[in-house]
């Protein structure tokens, strides 16, 4: 049994942009703190035997300047490396390439601070469509998985998963962290009224429903 609205309130989330060679990016920020060492995280994000655990079946070359591809997923090359505090790598899915950046750390609090930065370049017509939500909807699958992994050291497998995101307890997940991202990306000084119709589109994306 997943505790969801504890998951939900365990994770941190913020939207921002940067500014790149190639102009400006949408930054999607998210972030959780574990009761597990910096090195036990690190290894769960590296290490190709406990990847699949709590993400996707993983191949490739998992050092700087590797590939790697997630089955059925992203692929793309480790561009840094700084062990056990984080990388960047290359996110290429769908003939588009953006980033990602890990950042692994003590919390001042207790436990281990685990953070990911998606970077990417997204024109306005589409953010207005699906805002923030539209990859960290995902990412918080993803750190959810990271959490009853840590917490317990098994693994799910990924059709277990599909299966899981279809029951009531899967769709709540993702309506409530749909409605977190729509609450963040208002407090980034997004339209309400537009954040609102694309936080629906999005919780009907990943809960296969109907917009309201």
């Amino acid at each position: 049994m997943i505790d969801v609205n504890h998951q939900i309130d365990s994770v941190q989330r913020q939207v921002g942009t940067r500014t790149l060679p190639a102009g400006k990016a949408r930054v999607t920020t998210i972030s959780q703190t574990y009761d597990a060492s910096v090195e036990d995280v690190w290894d769960a994000c590296t290490n190709p035997e406990r990847i699949p655990r709590w993400l996707l079946p993983i191949t490739g070359d998992l050092r700087l300047h590797g590939r790697y591809q997630l089955e059925g997923n992203a692929g793309g090359t480790v561009e840094e490396c700084d062990p056990p505090k984080g990388f960047t790598a290359t996110w290429e899915f769908g003939g588009e390439t953006s980033w990602i950046e890990v950042r692994i750390g003590d919390d001042p609090a207790g436990g281990t601070r685990f953070e990911l930065a998606h970077i990417a370049h997204v024109d306005d017509e589409r953010w207005k469509e699906y805002g923030p939500g539209a990859a960290g909807v995902g990412w918080d699958s993803a750190l959810l998985g990271l959490a009853l992994h840590l917490a317990s050291g098994a693994g799910m497998d990924p059709a277990e998963g599909a299966v899981w995101a279809g029951t009531e307890e899967g769709r709540r997940f993702m309506t409530l962290a749909s409605e977190r991202w729509y609450a963040v990306a208002v407090a980034a000084g997004a339209d309400p009224e537009q954040a609102r119709a694309a936080a629906d589109r999005t919780a009907a994306f990943y809960t296969g429903t109907t917009p309201a």
